[in-house]
């Protein structure tokens, strides 16, 4: 039985652009790092969903890496939990140096949440983590820290939905954050921070 061309000339072009797509998706889910042009241990600002977070911790940085998942949000009972996780070093070109830690920053929402595009109301939003019905926790190598906040601004400068052939994926979270603390009873500072990450999940819990 012969076989018919056309059937071999659609499949390939059907093929690439499945490969196409599916590195794209790929590529959504990686840390891009462009570095800014005042510290070139931070990343830029952005608001295009590079899936990376920086900040200026003492004399060291905390940053986003390809090797942790950047960002999470869980909710529950009202209160939405808005993790940062990657490294602490002294640079992102020095990467594989430093320890683990992840920022829980957690505070009430008035607007029910159930799936990631309702994160579109965080448009705008200022956290004021010094409010009592606020909470920051701190992990640095699988180890929880006891902090406490002394002053602290949260703020989601933007919430911008990303569609891809027509399908919601989505959100793109970017805004920036400084935080002064207590950390076995004695002062730090973490500033200069920024985020810019895609969140197409939101977990709810019971």
């Amino acid at each position: 039985m012969k076989k018919n061309p056309f059937f071999r000339y659609l499949i390939i072009p059907l093929l690439f652009i499945w490969l196409l797509a599916s590195c794209e998706l790929n590529e959504m889910e990686q840390t891009v790092f462009i570095p800014d042009e005042a510290d070139k241990n931070l990343p830029a600002y952005s608001e295009r969903g590079y899936n990376s977070f920086g900040a200026l911790y003492e004399r060291m940085y905390f940053y986003s890496t390809n090797t942790i998942v950047p960002c999470k949000i869980v909710m529950q009972n009202g209160m939405m939990t808005f993790t940062l996780s990657g490294r602490i070093g002294t640079g992102y070109s020095s990467y594989g140096s430093g320890e683990d830690m992840t920022l829980y920053f957690s505070f009430p929402v008035d607007e029910p949440m159930n799936q990631f595009n309702d994160l579109l109301a965080l448009h705008q939003k200022h956290i004021d983590l010094t409010d009592a019905s606020c909470e920051l926790t701190m992990m640095r190598s699988s180890k929880m820290e006891d902090v406490v906040l002394l002053s602290g601004d949260l703020f989601f400068k933007r919430a911008q939905l990303l569609r891809i052939n027509d399908q919601e994926n989505r959100v793109i979270l970017s805004g920036t954050f400084e935080l002064t603390f207590l950390r076995n009873q004695i002062p730090e500072l973490l500033s200069k921070g920024r985020f810019d990450v895609g969140v197409p999940y939101l977990y709810v819990l019971p």
